[in-house]
């Protein structure tokens, strides 16, 4: 019996932003494989059904290995990469690793709603004073370990999402919120990028990346007229972005 994988299949992987974990894709998953697309949703150490796991030493690069560790344990040979808010931290990281590492093996990032470093950022680089702060004061009751979520009115949601949200959402390893990610920009640059940009209500957080994209080359940007959390307001026109873009990258 031959189980390789097949070398021109094109995959879809899933990562979730900050105090969110693989359940948020549960809407998004069943459309994508009832299209036939391969998709898998990883959850990040210290959150989520891993939220036991939290411990000082998680840092962007737990996260990294977490996304890395899914693509090789699953034995995926072309992938489109999706991080969404924080993740887009995490998907820069191992893009520059697996570009240096095992190139052509990414076929396309795909920033949903998402931070978007440069060299030497950290996650809080491009948030306000008044966040950062807020986020570091909301960690000192653990000791530095963690800070707790926010409401997921945040994120454009109301009713029974927003419950559905709040009851899932767990505290998000605080260590890496500082961290700074050193990564090869022109590396990272040349796979092929799309931007989704969700704009009612647009996530103030999401600013700085939001003009990035606008004003830079090489960027393919998709607006949503959803909130933050489209892959529970919106998984319908979700899936469908994510599979045109699939589509295109297995051509």
């Amino acid at each position: 019996m031959n189980t390789a994988a097949d070398p021109t299949k094109t995959s879809i992987v899933l990562v979730h932003g900050a105090w969110h974990g693989a359940w948020c894709w549960s809407r998004v998953l069943p459309l994508l494989r009832s299209a036939g697309v391969d998709s898998h949703a990883v959850t990040l150490t210290g959150v989520g059904e891993r939220a036991h796991l939290m411990s000082p030493g998680i840092d962007l690069h737990t996260h990294i290995q977490d996304v890395i560790g899914l693509i090789e344990a699953e034995e995926l040979q072309r992938v489109v990469l999706v991080g969404h808010s924080y993740a887009g931290m995490v998907i820069t990281g191992v893009a520059d690793r697996l570009q240096r590492e095992r190139p052509g093996l990414l076929t396309h990032l795909v920033y949903l709603d998402a931070a978007l470093p440069y060299p030497g950022d950290s996650w809080s680089s491009h948030h306000s004073a008044e966040t950062r702060q807020a986020r570091i004061d909301a960690s000192k009751p653990s000791g530095g370990l963690s800070f707790p979520p926010p409401d997921a009115t945040l994120f454009g949601l109301s009713g029974a999402d927003r419950d559905w949200v709040n009851r899932r959402q767990t505290p998000q390893p605080f260590r890496l919120y500082l961290q700074p990610l050193d990564f090869d920009a022109e590396r990272v640059d040349a796979l092929a990028r799309t931007f989704i940009d969700c704009t009612q209500p647009a996530l103030a957080t999401i600013a700085p990346s939001r003009a990035r994209v606008r004003s830079e080359p090489g960027w393919n940007v998709v607006e949503m007229a959803t909130g933050h959390d489209p892959m529970v307001s919106e998984p319908a026109a979700l899936s469908q972005i994510l599979r045109d873009i699939q589509r295109q990258a297995s051509t």
